[in-house]
């Protein structure tokens, strides 16, 4: 069994294979000296755990209003890190953020579009929201490095990282373009009955990243002062983060919150910190993979939409990114349809359901991409800010 520890400088979690004695970090590339066990004191025996006595009712009194669980205590270490919990030794900045982009190339799923959007976002971060090269971490099938491959453990690393000894100020940012997809919920959590998924490129062999878990690595873990923004291109991925609330908008702009907060009385929100999210689509929606609205390549068309609305001034407030983006594709699909009337014969046909991820047979699914957040606000007040 491989052993983890962190990087002596910055707290990523590194595979340690039998015997090593030192390793080298493949993020920041500084080595870790690995002490010999047997030259180290015992371990103190933890104290025990005293359960509250307190009765919170799963989160409901009898007159079925909401409160949020006590404030954690200090979180438990990782179960991906094996050194000590804490900070890290030096920070990382206070701009970070995780890229993944997956082809699936050779596959039956290939993807034509997601490591474009992954350096087509990397590009917007920073040469528009400055963020240093060094504060990002990319993960696509085109990488050779073995580290910065997007396999099921190495999106788990760069999430950890991600939130890893975040302090008031941090601005993050986790972008996944690839596929997506959803699983039958046992618990009860889901309004849907079913978890949205993240299909990491070694899904087949190693399973996907469930919602749950994505809540528990990148937004739990968020301390007051931290800001969290996911930027979702997958199919069903509305409420992939398991946020508190979803942002309903209609086709006029009037919006509402929906509440998605477990009737059971699991705590999925922050450790006071912000966590906001745009995706590519509805939870029951797929999201398209196409060069329809590039004209040139192929793109994601959620991540396209999202960096035009910045590039074309629309990203004054999370509101008018919202409406920008669904105005781009609805836009396209009313092209690609001959504007809605009519036929648009067999070759139209076909593009709209690669646009809009559905079967045309049933009048399809037109995509609509979607926002959530760990606590509500007014999406045309709010401004908008990486």
């Amino acid at each position: 069994m491989l052993m983890l520890v962190n990087c002596s400088n910055c707290c990523t979690p590194l595979q340690l294979p039998p015997g090593a004695t030192s390793i080298r970090c493949a993020i920041c590339q500084a080595i870790t000296q690995i002490a010999d066990p047997r030259s180290c004191p015992p371990a103190h025996p933890p104290p025990p755990y005293y359960p509250p006595t307190t009765s919170y009712n799963n989160g409901y009194n009898n007159n079925n209003y909401y409160y949020p669980p006590p404030p954690p205590g200090p979180p438990a270490p990782s179960p991906y890190n094996h050194a000590p919990p804490g900070p890290p030794a030096h920070g990382h900045g206070q701009k970070r953020a995780v890229i993944v982009g997956i082809s699936y190339k050779n596959s039956r799923n290939e993807l034509k579009g997601c490591i474009n959007d992954a350096k087509c976002m990397k590009f917007m971060l920073v040469n528009r929201f400055k963020f240093p090269e060094s504060s990002i971490i990319m993960l696509t099938d085109e990488e050779t490095d073995p580290n910065k491959i997007p396999t099921k453990h190495n999106i788990r690393m760069a999430m950890f990282w991600l939130v890893k000894g975040c302090q008031a100020g941090d601005s993050l940012v986790f972008h996944f373009s690839g596929h997506g997809s959803q699983q039958r919920n046992y618990t009860g959590d889901e309004i849907d009955g079913f978890d949205e998924t993240l299909l990491p490129l070694d899904y087949e062999k190693q399973g996907m990243i469930v919602d749950d878990e994505v809540n528990a690595m990148i937004v739990r873990p968020l301390l007051p002062g931290v800001k969290l923004h996911a930027i979702i291109d997958a199919c069903h991925s509305g409420t992939v983060l398991d946020l508190n609330y979803l942002c309903r908008m209609d086709r006029s702009g009037r919006f509402t919150w929906e509440d998605h907060r477990p009737k059971s009385g699991t705590w999925k929100g922050t450790s006071g910190g912000e966590a906001i999210s745009f995706s590519g689509c509805d939870d029951d929606q797929t999201s398209a993979d196409t060069n329809a609205l590039s004209k040139v390549t192929s793109t994601g068309a959620m991540t396209f939409a999202f960096i035009q609305a910045i590039e074309k001034g629309q990203g004054n407030t999370y509101g008018s990114i919202l409406t920008a983006m669904r105005s781009t594709i609805r836009k396209t699909d009313n092209e690609l349809t001959g504007g809605g009337g009519g036929g648009g014969g067999v070759v139209t046909t076909l593009l709209t359901m690669l646009l809009a991820g559905g079967s045309v047979g049933g009048g399809g699914l037109t995509q609509e991409p979607q926002l959530s957040s760990n606590e509500p606000f007014d999406v045309y007040a709010k401004p908008f800010s990486l």
